[in-house]
């Protein structure tokens, strides 16, 4: 639970702020134009139903069927966060993912470094958080959720995605689900603002393989490590040393 003590002004408050978007190339390119045109504040959400050009880690695309899944973007007033807490944020945001989707799909769920969730090992949802920063001054981070909900054909490039229908056999309503997860992601938000150790380790307790061998490419080399943990900085620390994200990737069943 948030501290009693924190400036209010500061909270995750997203209740009742979420705007819905027939279609759009992306929640978070919309999202991030309207904060430089200063038509958004912290708290707004918009959902999409329809979005065409969704944007994953790394320049990657997020493929998603219009009307069958959760395509959101959420803006935040960061402070009192300072810049170095940004992979937390993402880490936030990931736990409030976790718990959303536990409700419906209690067990097998881990977050796979940086912040993707998994259901054993097929990727279920993604987070991608775009930043506004002045100098040191960390002004709005835009956090982009998108979960696969009822979603069961996938394009080949992407073999080891899944949807909550896929694994449940039931169907859901993506804006009900989607302010749900507002609330949760929320209360991680607030969480981290008054104690980002908690965070951590929450994180580190829900982390992909932790503590198991895994395949890592660094470049041309494919080499094996065992995963220990994340460390603050967002350092993925293993048997033979620690990486920042992009610097290594997983490889699963030699894709």
């Amino acid at each position: 639970m948030p501290h009693p003590t924190m400036d209010k002004q500061h909270r995750a408050t997203f209740d009742n702020q979420l705007i819905e978007l027939e279609s759009v190339d992306s929640t978070n390119n919309y999202a991030m134009a309207q904060v430089h045109a200063g038509l958004a504040s912290g708290g707004q959400v918009y959902f999409a139903h329809r979005q065409w050009a969704g944007k994953g880690q790394r320049g990657r695309a997020w493929t998603s069927e219009p009307g069958q899944n959760i395509s959101m973007s959420l803006v935040l007033d960061p402070g009192p966060l300072l810049l170095s807490s940004q992979f937390l944020l993402g880490a936030a945001t990931a736990l409030g993912c976790l718990n959303e989707v536990r409700k419906y799909v209690p067990g097998g769920w881990t977050v796979k470094w940086p912040n993707d969730i998994y259901q054993s090992d097929r990727k279920a949802a993604g987070i991608l958080i775009e930043n506004v920063i002045k100098g040191n001054d960390w002004r709005f981070a835009v956090i982009g959720v998108g979960i696969n909900l009822n979603q069961t054909s996938f394009p080949s490039e992407l073999p080891h995605a899944i949807s909550l229908k896929q694994i449940s056999g039931r169907s859901f309503e993506p804006l009900a689900l989607a302010r749900e997860l507002v609330t949760e992601i929320g209360v991680q938000v607030d969480l981290l603002k008054s104690d980002p150790q908690i965070i951590l380790n929450a994180f580190n307790q829900n982390l992909y393989k932790r503590g198991e061998m895994v395949s890592l490419r660094k470049g041309n080399i494919l080499f094996e490590t065992r995963v220990e943990s994340v460390n603050p900085e967002g350092r993925l620390v293993t048997g033979k040393g620690a990486f920042i994200h992009g610097e290594v990737e997983f490889v699963v069943d030699g894709i």
